[in-house]
């Protein structure tokens, strides 16, 4: 499984949300379940909500999905020069198109909702 979000609950305890693909069914993950996503859910949340990734800010990439059909999904690490904390985010990267990075809580949010809606 793929981690793409993680929270602290009101009793103190980590929650994670991931991603897994599964027979190339993307599915969200969480402390509810799995849920399926639509078909190209993280390619439409991920083109929405995106931006290009500056080729000259350093991240650290701290894991690697593979989505199929050339598409894959980063999470990545960043300290920008003013933060104090390191943020988390994704990156989509397919042949045909420049990478788009995203806040990786935007995406676990679209990508949650899209998932509930779609059952």
């Amino acid at each position: 499984m793929f981690r793409i979000h993680e929270t602290t609950k009101d009793s103190g305890e980590l929650a994670s949300v991931f991603l897994r693909v599964d027979d190339g069914v993307v599915s969200i993950v969480d402390d509810e379940g799995a849920f399926a996503l639509p078909d190209g859910a993280i390619r439409t949340v991920m083109t929405r909500y995106g931006a290009p990734l500056e080729p000259t800010e350093r991240v650290t990439r701290i894991a690697t999905l593979d989505l199929g059909d050339g598409a894959t999904l980063h999470h990545v690490r960043h300290l920008a020069r003013f933060d104090v904390i390191a943020r988390d985010y994704l990156v989509y990267e397919t042949s045909n198109r420049e990478a788009l990075c995203v806040l990786a809580y935007n995406v676990a949010r679209a990508l949650n909702h899209l998932a509930h809606a779609a059952r």
